[in-house]
């Protein structure tokens, strides 16, 4: 299981967003941290080939973003994911399950563990319009994992959810990162130091930083904070 990003980038007019960025990721769970407009987004928009690229390759197992393969074992939670706010949560699930292929007894049965798994099986009926903003983020979530992906990306995923419900996002994470490759981007330290094999940090659109983070190498967060602002009473920028 590997996932190759080949000197990547993203070209706006004058401005670069991604600037060939190059990296190989294997089964784990990644966190990619950077200040809004580092290029995270951009990177992840084309990692899951809503974006095309100015320069480079992405391949996961041999595979091009482009092709139909690619996009079975690919799952995607943007910044802002759009739902139907009359749908109830439930019936949200099967419809983008249908879309997906998977057959309706399949997605009925995935649909009742995914709303168990992110606590939403009490809500699964109700229409997402009466949901907090926690209960919609725990929905993408769930969208996220439909088809079963080996490769799962996921855009500030802890946006709008409390601490104890980020403690059991992250702990999620780590489980889901045994089977398949999971790339998270967060400017929050904490939601990736304790559950992310390896660190990547974007600045000005470029790889920073790849690897292991260790006490060795010091405080994760100051350094984090040394290269992208200071900090605030929640490890925010």
């Amino acid at each position: 299981m590997e996932l190759i990003i080949d000197r990547l980038s993203k070209q706006y007019q004058n401005r670069i967003a991604v600037d060939r960025v190059s990296a190989k990721l294997h089964r784990g769970v990644y966190g990619l941290l950077g200040a809004n407009g580092a290029g995270k987004t951009t990177l992840m928009r084309m990692l899951c080939g809503i974006l095309k690229p100015t320069g480079g390759t992405v391949t996961f197992d041999g595979m091009d973003v482009s092709e139909e393969g690619y996009r079975a074992v690919l799952g995607y939670l943007p910044q802002d994911f759009g739902y139907y706010p009359e749908f109830s949560g439930m019936d949200f699930l099967l419809y983008l399950a249908a879309l997906k292929g998977i057959p309706r007894p399949q997605a009925k049965r995935r649909t009742e563990e995914l709303l168990e798994l992110v606590s939403l099986q009490e809500a699964g009926r109700k229409k997402i319009k009466t949901y907090s903003g926690g209960m919609k983020q725990r929905l993408g979530i769930a969208q996220a994992l439909l088809n079963d992906p080996k490769l799962l990306v996921l855009d500030e995923p802890t946006a709008g959810l409390d601490p104890k419900e980020r403690v059991r996002f992250r702990n999620l994470i780590e489980s889901l990162g045994k089977d398949s490759i999971v790339l998270l981007s967060t400017h929050i330290v904490s939601d990736i130091e304790h559950i992310a094999d390896e660190v990547l940090m974007m600045k000005d659109g470029q790889l920073i930083f790849q690897g292991a983070w260790n006490e060795d190498r010091g405080d994760l967060e100051k350094f984090y904070l040394s290269q992208f602002g200071e900090e605030n009473t929640n490890g925010e920028l």
